[in-house]
């Protein structure tokens, strides 16, 4: 069943695109953490970003670059943040955040057991 991306592609689903090229499509997010919450996806339905060709990985990313100095440029902000989380949606996405300060944006608390852990985590990882 195609995603709700892919229907936002095809333009089954209508969204506020602000950027696009053949490859890649840059929209608001229809549930923004900030105003200027914007989603920059490919129109091939990758279903994570590391399973992306190289090629395709870094056209992506130099896509996000386009939009964010656009959003930078249009809404003055001190800088724009990405994240990648790709869990909401089988279907790459990049989170461009305009933001004026780290306050800007909600972060997670810190994971305290995780934290307790770090040495032996480090050592699995390496090994």
């Amino acid at each position: 069943m195609p995603t709700i991306f892919e229907k936002i592609v095809a333009g089954e689903i209508p969204c506020h695109k602000i950027w696009e090229d053949d490859e890649h499509l840059a929209f608001l997010d229809i549930n923004p953490w900030v105003e200027g919450h914007t989603l920059v996806i490919p129109r091939h339905p990758w279903p994570e970003i590391f399973s992306m060709e190289s090629e395709a990985y870094h056209r992506l990313w130099d896509a996000a670059r386009t939009v964010a100095r656009q959003l930078q440029e249009r809404t003055g902000c001190a800088r724009v943040l990405s994240i990648v989380i790709g869990y909401e949606v089988p279907h790459v996405h990049i989170h461009l955040l305009p933001t004026n300060s780290l306050g800007d944006i909600p972060l997670p608390a810190v994971n305290t057991e995780a934290q307790g852990r770090l040495a032996e985590t480090a050592a699995r990882l390496r090994a």
